[in-house]
């Protein structure tokens, strides 16, 4: 009886697995996400001035995906791929979803760099750069999980985003950021949010 039921067991299971949809399929599901899935976490709750002087806040983006990233003004390297592969996403989505840079530098980021900042990466328009002395910004990094730029030692390069209820869902490292993939869990995390609202 036991040996029957094992075996049977063992049928449903090698079933189950040999008929996974991502098997041998390169293209992600439209379910599945592209990026590690955050930790849970309270809705976000930065509110911070924007490179115009805008109070940019948290609870204002709700409703909709958005996209977070953590920059400084002078970078060269990470900072600049990581503005042009969100510049690719928004490309892709065909239409803006909120993105906001969170400066990792409060000594060096100025209203001026950071206008500047977006300028040469053509984001004007399409994403804020949150500026703020260290005090103010120190609770952003923690809720994030963020090292900022310190000398000798680089910042946490992450893009993370939000749910439309402010909650981090996904977050991509630089090494795994492309913007197929941020453009495709946006476009599962907008799903979400008009599955939710037409549910209500």
């Amino acid at each position: 009886m036991m040996a029957g039921a094992t075996i049977v067991l063992l049928g449903i299971l090698g079933f189950l697995l040999l008929s996974d949809p991502n098997s041998g399929s390169s293209q992600l599901p439209a379910t599945r996400f592209a990026g590690a899935i955050r930790p849970e976490t309270p809705p976000a709750r930065f509110a911070l001035r924007d490179q115009d002087g805008e109070l940019i806040k948290a609870s204002g983006l709700r409703g909709q995906p958005v996209i977070v990233a953590f920059m400084y003004t002078t970078c060269e390297n990470e900072c600049p791929t990581i503005a042009q592969q969100i510049r690719g996403a928004l490309d892709r989505l065909g239409s803006d979803v909120p993105v906001v840079a969170v400066s990792v530098d409060p000594a060096g980021d100025t209203p001026q760099s950071a206008q500047r900042f977006l300028s040469a990466q053509r984001l004007g328009g399409r994403m804020n750069f949150l500026l703020g002395s260290d005090r103010t910004l120190q609770p952003v990094w923690r809720e994030f999980g963020v090292e900022p730029q310190k000398d000798g030692r680089e910042h946490t390069a992450i893009v993370v985003l939000l749910d439309a209820n402010g909650r981090q869902r996904i977050g991509f490292p630089l090494s795994e950021l492309t913007p197929e993939g941020i453009a495709h869990d946006v476009r599962v995390l907008q799903r979400e949010a008009a599955a939710q609202s037409g549910a209500q």
